[in-house]
Formats: C-alpha cells, structure tokens, sequence
C-alpha cells in the first residue's frame, strides 16, 4: 500500500470518528439476522421498530390511513350519510365494511399503525435522550491528531506563549457561547446543542399530539341542540337532540353548566349581488357554571364559541318558530306553542310538522289525533311565481298548512321524528270539492277544519331558533401544545448547526508558537469556515503572527478559513 493510500485512510479515519460523535443518533449494529430463536426475532424486531426509518414509514402510513376517513362518510360523525353511500353503492360498501373504512380510526388497522408509531417513537427516543444528557454533563472530546484534515483549517505562527494563546482562546470560545475546556495541548469547544435537543423536542411533541388525539377520541363528546327563543338547557344526556360520544366516555363526564338562550339576532346583505348573505349570527344568552353558579350574560357568535371547562358551545345553525295555535270544534286550546322548521335553502325557506296528541272525536266518538305539515316562508313574493323565499329576513312571512288526522303513531313504540308526519294511519283533510284541505296563512289568519274538528291560527309572532353543538374535547389543549412544541423544535433541528472548534498551541522548534485553528459541523455548510474565519481574526489580534524562518513579515490568517490543500470537502 503506498502513502498516499495510507494517508488517505487516517483521514478518513479521523473525520469519522470526530463526526460521529456529534450525533445521538443510536448506531446501527452491524450484525446479521438474529439466530438465537425467539429471543433473538424479538430483539431483531425491536431494533427494527424503534429505528427512525421505521417510525417515519409509519407516520406516512397513518397520514395515508386518514385519507379514507375524510373522503368516506364515518359512522360515528354522520349515520345517515353512511346509510345513503350504502344504497347507493350496493356492490362497494360490503367491501368497504370489511376494511372498516365506515369507521376508520376505530378499525383495527388503524389502531395498530397507532400503537406501533407511539411504541416506536418511544423507543427512539429513549436512548436519545439518555446519549444526549450523558453529552451535556461530558465535556468536548480532545482535538483529533491532525487539524489540517478537517474541512475548516487555519493557522498562523506567533511569539504569544501557547499559554497566553490558550486563555485567549477559551474566553474568546465562551464568549460566543461555546462550551469549551482545555484538552492536554489544544482548547476544545462545542456549540449548537438546541439542534439536538430540537429534534427530541419534535418527537416528544409528537407523542403528546399522538396520546392527545386519543384521548381526545376515546373521552370525546358531541350533541346538538335545537333551542327556540326563551328555551333552556342542561348539559346532560336527556337534553340533546343528537348525542355522540367516544367508546371511554362516561356521562359523568359532562361538564356541568346550563344557559338559556334570551334572544337570537341575524343580519343580511340588503342590496347589490351579494343580497341576503349573512352578515352576522349571534345568540344572546345567559349561562351558569356548576349547579348553583351565578347567572352570567355573554353572546355566542359563529366561530366564537362559549368556553366553560373542556366544553365548548358552538352556534352552528338558525331559523324561524311561527307560533300557532289548534284550536277544537269548541273552541277550547289544543296546542300553542313555537313550532321550530327546518330550513331548506339558504333564503330560508322552511318546512315542518304541528302535532297534536289530544285530537278531538268524530262522529262516531272515535277519538281522532290531529297533524299538520307545515310550509314557511319568511319572505314572499307573489310576483316570483314561486313558494320560495326570496329574502332571508322576515320581510313577509307566510305559512302554508295541509291537515290530517287519524293515528300520529306516538304510543307505537317506535321512535320517530318530531320533523316529519307518520301518514300510514292518517288522513287527509278535504274541502267542500273533495281536495286536499289547504291554506296559505298570513299571521293572524285562521284555517277551519271541516266537521267540527276544530282549526289552527298563524299567530302574529315568529321566533327564531338557534342550533348549538356542544363539544367537550378533553385532550384539546394538549394537542395544540404538542403542535406549536412540533414546530419550534422542528425549526431548531433544521437550522441550528452543531459544530465543534479546536484551538491548538504548540512551542515550535525555534520557539516560536504554531497556532493551529479547525472546525468540524454535522454537516456540510459554510458557516462553519465562516465562523472559524471570523473566531481566527478575533484570537491573531490578541495573538498577532510572527514571521516565518526567512520572512520579514506575518499575515493574519485567511478570514474564511479555507481547507488545507488535501482536506476532505
């Protein structure tokens, strides 16, 4: 082998060893696959899972995983859509049943790309941690033999004693904030431990985002409820309209509070071609924490929920209540109340069901229950031609009635809904020419039901309703902590630099000291011959060169701090 072969190994024998050490990276073991049986495939497998390719294979696999879960209607956030994919697609929703991509982040599979990315990241992480705390508690390691095959090199010869030039050097090294220590005949410094510590920041974020999301789904709730103005409600199970929850809830859980919503109050655009957009949707209401909390006054807008302990109070919806009345044949009162309808379009357009359980008795005595599907619109205009709103607002209300009686199916057993009309045993109401019985009501109007059944009275009032959701996200607050954690220590392990700087001082022969400067980074970049450059310029002042053997004068040291000729690039 020739010297220059040899020559070339060293240095790349010097380099490897002084840059591994600048890593917590655990080292890979360069063994073959396990033949010691079980125990052997378990240790090979755990190496294999707590590795970084593999927890970054898994992370792509769960952001994979969650694509199904926004593009296909999940069982837990929307039922119903789940149940119209499955008419409609008769053939692909068995097989989507079997992959459980109805329920995606409850599947099976899901969870076990969950459990192994947290199992990995731990297992990543922990003996990081331990190699990083044993590097801030050790001191820099020495200068490596030869400075002049590292990337960064200078150097300069001064009549300074190699004492003076170590002092100099040290104070100039923590003054930068260099962590640095004289090392036999060199000063040895290090800086940029924030990257590393950056980077254990980013995975010990995403293990409190991944421990944050699951509780989040496992003790989550979510329910809406329909109020009208001048109804309260009670954060428990029975008030909600819809509830749903995670499979670790408990009703317990529930936050205790109450409000009751005063007064609802919508705007809309009056002219040009953004006329009827809302402008704005706020809900007036009066809440209470605890069961004996004072009454508190706030307004609940869209997007600015009412915040009380892991609950938040969304207003998610709106629409109108005309108040009717239903009336017998002797004139005693049915029913009256505020009937909230479902709107249909974004003008408002409305419809709904009256039911009236104490109906009134025919002819015969047979006691008869009465409904009526009911038709609103807040503002009509007969010159549109059309049944449809044409402003959001109430401008000129207007309700349309059809009648039947007969058997609404309330006592059945069967749950129903309190927007739609059960007509299997219900009848149609007919007038003087056999056609349906029907009305358009103004407020203050009055339908009369024929044979005496009574009537119903659009009374001159019209509430509004509003929609809240009630949320309570227990693992909210971690996540979003996780998140910004996520991205602060991201930012530092991108653009932080860890890099090491030697200082050597040596008495030469003819008893002038050799100063010797290099430096090494993690990698490649040039603010380490930079830094070096400027480090140098700082220490040749306080320790200015002297000639060489023949020359009259010294020059400072290159402030960029070339590579030696030969130095690995």
């Amino acid at each position: 082998m020739s010297k220059t072969d040899t020559g070339t190994s060293r240095e790349q024998e010097d380099l490897g060893a002084a840059g591994s050490q600048l890593s917590t990276a655990p080292q890979e073991e360069q063994s073959s696959l396990p033949g010691l049986g079980v125990l052997g495939w378990v240790r090979w497998f755990w190496r294999q899972l707590t590795s970084m390719r593999v927890a970054l294979l898994l992370l792509l696999l769960l952001s994979l995983g969650a694509i199904p879960g926004s593009l296909i209607p999940q069982t837990g956030i929307d039922a119903a859509k789940v149940e119209e994919f499955r008419e409609a697609h008769s053939t692909l929703a068995p097989v989507y049943d079997k992959l459980g991509l109805f329920n995606v982040y409850s599947s099976v599979w899901f969870s076990a790309v969950y459990i192994l990315l947290f199992v990995s990241l731990i297992g990543c992480i922990v003996p990081r941690t331990w190699q990083f705390v044993g590097q801030l508690r050790g001191r820099p390691p020495a200068a490596p033999k030869r400075l002049t095959r590292l990337p960064a090199y200078t150097t300069w010869r001064t009549r300074a004693e190699p004492e003076q030039v170590h002092e100099a050097a040290l104070a100039l090294l923590k003054k930068r904030r260099f962590r640095a220590h004289l090392a036999g005949d060199a000063v040895a410094a290090e800086k940029g431990y924030l990257r590393e510590l950056g980077n254990l920041v980013f995975h010990v974020a995403l293990i409190v985002m991944l421990v944050a999301f699951a509780s989040g789904q496992l003790f989550k709730s979510d329910g809406t409820k329909l109020m009208v103005e001048g109804d309260g409600f009670a954060n428990a199970l029975p008030m909600y309209d819809d509830f749903k929850s995670g499979n670790l809830f408990d009703n317990d859980d529930l936050v205790p509070f109450s409000f009751d919503l005063d007064d609802f109050r919508a705007t809309y655009e009056v002219s040009g071609p953004n006329k009827g957009t809302p402008r704005t949707f706020e809900a007036r209401i009066r809440y209470s924490e605890g069961a004996y909390g004072a009454q508190k006054s706030t307004t609940v807008k869209v997007n600015e929920p009412l915040e009380i302990g892991d609950a938040k109070v969304y207003l998610v919806s709106h629409g109108y209540a005309p108040v009717v009345t239903v009336r017998d044949g002797k004139g005693e009162v049915l029913y009256r109340d505020a009937v909230p309808l479902l709107p249909l379009d974004g003008n408002v357009t409305s419809n709904g069901v009256v039911k009236v359980m104490d109906g009134y008795r025919d002819a015969k005595g047979k006691k008869e229950q009465l409904g009526f599907q009911a038709f609103f619109v807040p503002t009509f205009d007969p010159r549109s031609g059309t049944m449809l709103s044409q402003y959001p607002a109430l401008v000129n209300p207007l309700l349309a009635v059809n009648a039947y009686h007969g058997d609404l199916g309330v006592d059945s057993g069967i749950p129903q809904s309190v927007y739609q009309l059960d007509k299997t045993h219900m009848k149609a109401f007919k007038d003087a020419k056999g056609q349906l019985l029907k009305k358009l009501l103004k407020p203050g109007d009055t339908l009369t039901l024929p044979n005496g059944a009574g009537s119903i009275t659009f009374e001159k009032d019209v509430k509004e309703w509003a929609g809240f959701e009630i949320v309570q996200e227990p693992g909210g607050g971690w996540a979003l902590g996780g998140a910004l954690a996520a991205i602060f220590g991201l930012a530092a392990s991108l653009f932080i630099q860890r890099r090491r700087v030697w200082v050597r001082a040596v008495r030469g022969a003819d008893g002038v000291t050799v100063v010797e400067m290099a430096g090494l980074g993690r990698s490649e970049s040039a603010k380490v011959p930079e830094e070096l450059g400027d480090l140098a310029v700082i220490l040749y002042d306080q320790a200015p060169g002297a000639p060489d053997p023949g020359d009259d004068s010294a020059a400072p040291p290159d402030p960029q701090a070339v590579p030696a000729e030969g130095a690995e690039k």
